[in-house]
């Protein structure tokens, strides 16, 4: 079981919303998830980023291994540098 931190997407068309989820890999993107780390609007300016530190340097520390785009929200808000310290 390969355990991701990806996007699961909410919101309207055109109006995309983001929580930052744990999840097996093998789940659909919007399905079920194992833990919500928080939330992510690329719409706002700056984009809002959200996120459960703690809790995200866990999974990390746990071998989940994020996505691309998550890996630079992690990079962005502090929390990659935290993680590997």
């Amino acid at each position: 079981m390969s355990v991701k931190i990806r996007l699961a997407r909410g919101g309207a068309k055109k109006k995309p919303f983001y929580q930052v989820v744990v999840a097996d890999g093998r789940f659909p993107r919007d399905g079920r998830f194992i833990d919500n780390l928080g939330q992510y609007d690329p719409k706002q300016n700056p984009p809002m980023i959200s996120l459960n530190e703690d809790l995200a340097i866990e999974w990390l520390r746990k071998g989940a291994q994020p996505t691309e785009t998550v890996l630079q929200i992690l990079r962005t808000s502090g929390i990659l540098a935290k993680a590997k310290a």
